[in-house]
């Protein structure tokens, strides 16, 4: 009972502090909120006297406030005059159709339906819009193409899926894109011919990477298979050099171990005992085995015109090491320790085409994030 009792005083509360709330925005002059708020509750509650007074207040005031800003907009020569207009009578329709869902308040409060002025101001505005937005495609620039695209964008938003918008926005985005051409890698200076590195992997992968990470939204990037599709704004090449791979080499360090052990005992009794010792020794040899390589990368980016835009140059370096061990002389000597190293296998460097996919991967990534950051800084 005392639930039932809780739970009803919290309702009635709540519906106190509504109702206030709704009060309180038609006072703050807030009368579009007011009429929405006072529609979902007059759904629900047709009968409720107040709140359909605060309804029909809100809409009077609603359509003075909107109408005088139409008023306001039809006397000034702005391109967007119509836009904002037609904004004005979306609203309006709004509270139309607010009202409309609860049949009982609608043949009260009697709503105008404004979706003719709707529909005469949107193709209005949509017109205004293509109209800045080939102004804009005269100036015949990067920058006039890409706010053409945003007014046709506008335009298409206002009159969804006409096709004449949708054929100069296309038109405009083709003009406004910079379209970045990546060059095949160019290779040079190799000691080492014989290695099955995929270069065409390399330059896909990089190629992806860019499109992925893009951040500009009129910025392509294209394979030089793809170029002839293409207008060419920017080219990147990418040489790849001095890829250097030394011999291995060992550095040897030799110690000397030993350790004294029992080789013979004389049990005189159980307490008794004389034991003998000898000294055995043993060689150990370890064997550091190194191999250094490094490659370079160099990428440029160029205009149309062949001009210098930006170049940077990425190195990888790569070293391999390994140690072993072998020893001669008396085993009994080794510790465990030396018995662990002497356990490593002789090894050798891997071969030249590992060592190449290692470094090749190296200057693509930084390559690839720095030809990005470029871009994405310059755009």
């Amino acid at each position: 009972m005392q639930l039932k009792l809780y739970t009803y005083f919290l309702l009635l509360a709540f519906a106190f502090s509504s109702c206030k709330n709704l009060g309180k925005i038609y006072q703050q002059g807030r009368y579009d909120e007011a009429v929405t708020l006072a529609a979902q509750k007059l759904s629900k509650k047709p009968d409720d006297a107040a709140t359909l007074d605060i309804l029909q207040n809100a809409y009077r005031y609603a359509i003075e406030d909107h109408e005088r800003n139409i008023r306001n907009f039809a006397g000034t020569t702005s391109d967007l005059r119509f836009e904002n207009i037609y904004r004005e009578y979306a609203s309006l329709q709004s509270l139309y159709e607010s009202i409309r869902r609860s049949p009982s308040v609608y043949k009260v409060v009697q709503p105008t339906d404004y979706s003719s002025f709707m529909n005469t101001y949107q193709e209005e505005a949509s017109n205004a819009r293509v109209d800045r937005g080939m102004e804009l495609m005269d100036q015949n620039t990067k920058k006039g193409f890409r706010d053409a695209y945003s007014e046709f964008q506008r335009a298409l938003a206002l009159k969804p899926g006409d096709l004449s918008i949708k054929q100069k926005m296309d038109e405009a985005y083709a003009n406004a894109v910079t379209n970045v051409v990546i060059q095949p890698l160019t290779r040079f200076g190799y000691q080492y011919t014989s290695y099955s590195y995929d270069f065409n992997n390399f330059n896909y992968d990089i190629l992806r990477y860019l499109n992925n990470n893009s951040r500009a939204s009129f910025l392509r990037f294209y394979s030089a298979n793809e170029a002839a599709q293409v207008r060419p704004d920017n080219t990147v090449e990418l040489r790849f050099s001095d890829v250097n791979i030394g011999r291995y080499r060992d550095e040897r360090n030799v110690r000397e171990v030993s350790k004294q052990i029992v080789t013979k005992e004389i049990v005189f009794k159980a307490d008794s005992v004389k034991r003998e010792y000898t000294t055995v020794k043993a060689k150990i040899t370890t064997i550091t085995r190194t191999l250094q390589a490094d490659g370079l990368l160099q990428a440029l980016i160029n205009d149309i015109d062949r001009r210098h835009l930006w170049s940077d140059t990425y190195r990888a370096d790569y070293r391999w090491v390994y140690t072993f061990s072998t020893y001669t002389g008396d085993e009994r000597a080794l510790s465990e320790e030396d018995k662990r190293l002497l356990n490593q296998r002789e090894q050798f460097p891997p071969n030249n085409d590992e060592i190449i996919r290692v470094i090749m991967a190296d200057v693509q990534n930084k390559a690839q994030c720095g030809i990005s950051d470029y871009y994405n800084r310059v755009f």
